[in-house]
């Protein structure tokens, strides 16, 4: 996924231009909610805080097409899901809203709370990574007030952090990553009604998925993973793209970039070292798609992670 520029926070006066498709922020932004801070983290991952005082109001989702995760910060004592009367929020309670769900909400009293908001892939492409999973088997699951001994702590330190310039947009945009792992792992349930047909048997997408980790630093070729199946190379890219949720070189690309974002966290390797590791022809090359994924260039994402 081409990465997002990465952008100073927007003015809380207005609704970023950007955000004109995101269901949930629209919605909030035509209640009495005043927007705080809001800022795209790249990866067109984005994240908002708000706050709302009011005697009591009504507000409603429906089927928004993106995943939000919710966290309070302040209040809420009183506010209530209508499906789920009588369960009241408080501050560090979580709610996690998928992208196919519907709910409305009683608001009475103040509330103050920071929404992510992501689309459904940045949550289930790490399904086969870390749950040995297939992307399209998985969704977020819908839940209302809920905590986590991870998810809370990253919720609260992302709001307590800066989001203005490169550097810090960078520093928010990897805790969002940890917190989406942390949601694949504990808040992942099977998509409603999803019956999964065709692609790749479970062994073969393992055994797959392990030779790509395992030769990052070489040429893997669609032959090679062909081979490494037993199909034919349209076979193979056919199956591998309904399993993997995307073709092959588009997954080699982006556990290439996973890879060199983990040696840059975790190491002190030189640049060119880690070039080498991730199977990046030379150090120009690596730097021009470590960019283009991520939004800044290595030198930049290593220090700015220091």
């Amino acid at each position: 996924m081409t990465a997002r520029p990465l952008l100073d926070s927007a003015s809380p006066a207005r609704a970023p231009d950007g955000l004109i498709s995101h269901a949930v922020f629209r919605t909030m932004s035509e209640t009495d909610a005043q927007l705080e801070r809001f800022a795209w983290l790249g990866d067109d991952l984005a994240v908002a805080i708000w706050r709302r005082d009011t005697e009591i109001a009504e507000t409603s989702y429906n089927k928004p097409g993106h995943h939000t995760l919710s966290y309070y910060m302040g209040g809420g004592y009183r506010t209530e899901r209508g499906e789920l009367p009588g369960l009241y929020g408080a501050p560090k309670r979580l709610c996690t809203l998928p992208d196919w769900h519907e709910s409305s909400w009683m608001v009475r009293g103040p509330l103050r709370f920071m929404h992510v908001y992501f689309l459904p892939e940045h949550f289930t492409r790490r399904a086969v990574v870390e749950l040995d999973r297939e992307p399209r088997e998985l969704t977020l699951a819908d839940r209302t007030y809920f905590e986590h001994e991870r998810i809370g702590p990253l919720c609260e330190g992302l709001a307590a952090m800066s989001w203005d310039g490169p550097d810090a947009l960078l520093r928010a945009n990897e805790v969002t990553h940890e917190t989406l792992s942390h949601l694949l792992l504990s808040q992942s349930m099977p998509k409603p009604q999803q019956r999964v047909r065709g692609g790749l048997a479970p062994a073969v997408r393992r055994r797959l998925a392990d030779f790509i980790e395992a030769n990052l630093a070489r040429q893997i070729s669609l032959g090679m993973l062909a081979e490494l199946a037993c199909m034919s190379e349209y076979h193979l890219a056919r199956m591998f793209r309904i399993s993997f949720g995307m073709p092959p070189s588009a997954w080699v690309a982006q556990r290439r970039i996973e890879h060199a974002r983990r040696l840059l966290k975790t190491t002190s390797q030189p640049l060119q070292q880690i070039a080498d590791a991730c199977g990046y022809a030379d150090l120009s090359h690596f730097s021009h798609r470590f960019r283009d994924s991520v939004g800044a260039p290595p030198s930049r994402y290593r220090s700015a992670l220091a």
